[in-house]
């Protein structure tokens, strides 16, 4: 292999004491033949090489995945060892890389039509809208994230969006209520969120002072791709300053605000405990915090044949197996194990957005059976056992079970700021 230049990169090579790897733009061409080479190498005759051929794995980013052997059976144990923790690194960071916020170019925009176009053509989101399209928008040369996008191009339309009337993957745009204010002014970009005052009430308890509060409606938007897990705002991180200098302070009634969060629509309502101002301020100047979630990555399809137990698919971290296919009653019952690697907070307390995932069966002729139900017979910290109840009549073993779901999830924590907020 050639001789080159060599880059220290990470805290993975600090911790595991790997020499620097390759720089990026000095990969050599045939990718391929490499990551393979540095496979072989995790048995070298030497522990620096052996260092050396999983630090280039690793720099080699999530890319060389798909190169990497599905079994290490003929590798050594510290092999094995090291490509399993290649292995991990690159799905964690493959998993970042597709929670990350993506960007929007409207720099050769002229009109709405082509706003939107350009808006799905970055981020495979589609907009039900009916109105006139050829209304002038002007472009712009800075990249913007996709719901700092989404309302520069509304507000120069008077369009608002109807969340209840689209789905995971479409917006439906509505005519702007009179008096709405700019969307773009309004709200704060954090992320992949989109964080806007909708409301400020306050109540004053004469004779028990205790009780005097300020609420804070919020409305929080998200990538429509990366619906939330665990949604939260923790409240002692909440910081506030009025108009008049004073301090706004949050009411000490809980530790987070828990926010609810579906796969089909993109936005969420929740209020802000606040404690009563005393004096006269016109405005909230600022308010800052943090938002905790965990951010599914891409959304991929297992296909299982019906045809006997056991098959099974293993994509990123996810393996999705089927236990057993019985009868029940005039049904089938086709149960389902799924197993997420290193899956944390995500099959603790928050398991919902597992059982959401769409589970279908495709018939050998091509049409869909939709399940009639679904029982959870197994929970543990690293998977589920879901029982779906299909009718199927006697086309079980040509049949495919269908599973999407995203197959990875990643930790995700963003701070964000809101300012210039009346008061009543």
């Amino acid at each position: 292999m050639t001789s080159t230049k060599w880059l220290c990169l990470g805290l993975a090579a600090v911790l595991l004491g790997i020499p620097c790897a390759r720089a990026a733009d000095e990969m050599p061409s045939d990718f391929k033949s490499d990551v393979l080479e540095w496979v072989d190498q995790l048995d070298g005759p030497t522990v620096s090489e052996r260092k050396l051929a999983e630090r280039s794995l690793i720099e080699a980013g999530p890319k060389a995945l798909a190169f990497l052997p599905d079994s290490d059976a003929n590798l050594s144990i510290e092999a094995s060892d090291r490509l399993k923790r290649v292995r991990q690194l690159l799905e964690s960071a493959k998993a970042e890389q597709q929670t990350e916020a993506i960007t929007i170019r409207l720099d050769q925009v002229t009109t709405l039509s082509e706003a939107l176009e350009a808006i799905s053509r970055d981020s495979e989101i589609e907009f039900d809208y009916d109105g006139d399209k050829t209304v002038p928008v002007e472009s712009v040369t800075t990249p913007l994230s996709f719901w700092h996008a989404v309302d520069f191009v509304l507000d120069q339309a008077d369009l608002d969006i109807n969340f209840y009337g689209g789905n995971r993957d479409t917006l439906q745009l509505v005519h702007r209520s009179a008096g709405r204010p700019s969307r773009v002014d309004s709200a704060a970009y954090t992320g992949v969120y989109r964080i806007e005052p909708t409301a400020v009430t306050s109540r004053r308890s004469l004779n028990q002072p205790d009780l005097s509060a300020l609420n804070l409606g919020l409305e929080i938007s998200w990538e429509p791709r990366l619906t939330p897990i665990g949604l939260s705002i923790p409240i002692p991180l909440l910081r506030g300053k009025l108009d008049d200098g004073a301090t706004l302070k949050p009411q000490q009634s809980a530790n987070t605000i828990e926010i609810s969060t579906g796969g089909e629509i993109a936005q969420s309502e929740f209020f802000l405990p606040m404690q009563l101002p005393a004096g006269q301020p016109e405005k909230i100047a600022n308010l800052s915090g943090v938002i905790k979630a965990l951010l599914p990555g891409k959304r991929e399809t297992f296909e299982l044949s019906l045809r006997e137990t056991g098959a099974k698919e293993k994509i990123d971290s996810m393996e999705v197996m089927i236990e057993s296919v019985r009868k029940n009653g005039p049904l089938h019952e086709i149960r389902v194990g799924v197993q997420l690697e290193d899956a944390g907070r995500s099959l603790e307390s928050h398991r919902q957005w597992i059982f959401e995932n769409r589970a279908f069966v495709r018939r050998a002729d091509g049409s869909k059976a939709e399940h009639l139900g679904y029982e959870v017979y197994r929970q543990s910290s690293a998977g589920v056992g879901i029982g779906y109840l299909f009718d199927l009549g006697d086309s079980v073993s040509d049949s495919t079970f269908i599973y999407e779901s995203p197959t990875a999830v990643v930790e995700n924590e963003v701070s964000f700021l809101l300012q210039d907020i009346p008061l009543p």
